[in-house]
């Protein structure tokens, strides 16, 4: 047996022995082979819950919703709105924390009210070495990260995904739109619309993995390889991008030569200092 498919059995051994669960649920690719795995092997035992918010795109939420009618998973969507968190608008460096905590607490009611005592989320093997506050709530509020027990990185889990025939596998990696801001920057309703709208105008001209930063009245977006060279080479493409941002409220629209990375944001931890 090669080590990946001890890997999975790890998993689902694990995920049998839990009983019930609740899958913190966000539709993208490591929820979903942890929705869809759990749901192999717990059946009605397991419940998808999803968090609504200004940083959760609809188009996101749509595909979360889409997932669990099609493979018959109870699903339910919670209202979980990050701006109404104390502090969370100024962005500070535990923001992801507030959002975690905010949401696992709401999260907890609803496995209390179904009397089921697990709560799992969808973290993996690669988030151990990046800055992430996010797990330190995980770990407060007793959530589980089957993934992350079973080893299991992001490259693996999507060969595992397109072993299950699942459509996320090789979905682009999503994080939720706060994420787009630095350290410090307000966050708002508006300027989360100009992040999402950015955006879907990018994934609507045939990107697939985009990121888009805000400074202020600039933009500054990230991309794989491919968007790179396409945005390089096609003149009219970027002039329609810019016009397009413009109507978002952006001023000025940048192109990050280094392209998409995960956690760009945190490139500036060493010298930013905020509470």
């Amino acid at each position: 047996m090669n080590e990946l498919k001890l890997k999975s059995e790890e998993l689902r051994s694990y995920i049998l022995g839990l009983g019930k669960v609740i899958v913190a649920f966000s539709g993208g690719v490591d929820s979903t082979f942890l929705l869809r795995v759990s749901f192999d092997v717990l059946g009605s035992g397991v419940l998808a819950v999803t968090a609504r918010s200004c940083s959760f795109p609809q188009r996101e939420l749509d595909a979360a919703t889409e997932f669990t009618r099609n493979n018959g998973i109870e699903h339910i969507i919670i209202e979980s709105e990050e701006l109404s968190i104390e502090g969370f608008s100024r962005n500070p460096l535990n923001r992801c924390y507030l959002c975690k905590s905010g949401l696992f607490t709401k999260i907890r009611q609803v496995a209390a009210a179904r009397g089921i005592e697990h709560i799992a989320e969808g973290s993996n093997a690669d988030d151990e070495g990046d800055y992430r506050p996010g797990l330190q709530a995980v770990a407060e509020y007793g959530i589980l990260s089957p993934l992350r027990k079973a080893n299991l990185t992001k490259k693996e889990i999507r060969q595992l995904s397109e072993q299950l025939g699942l459509p996320t596998w090789n979905k682009q990696s999503f994080a939720c739109l706060s994420s787009r801001f630095p350290y410090g920057e307000e966050i708002s309703k508006e300027r989360l619309a100009m992040i999402d709208g950015a955006e879907q105008i990018l994934l609507d001209a045939g990107f697939r993995q985009v990121r888009v930063r805000f400074h202020g009245n600039l933009a500054r977006i990230e991309t794989d390889e491919a968007g790179l060279e396409l945005l390089l080479k096609d003149k009219k493409l970027r002039e329609k991008i810019y016009n397009d941002f413009k109507k978002t409220g952006f001023v000025y629209v940048a192109i990050d030569l280094l392209g998409y990375r995960t956690g760009s944001m945190n490139e500036t931890l060493p010298i930013v200092n905020l509470s």
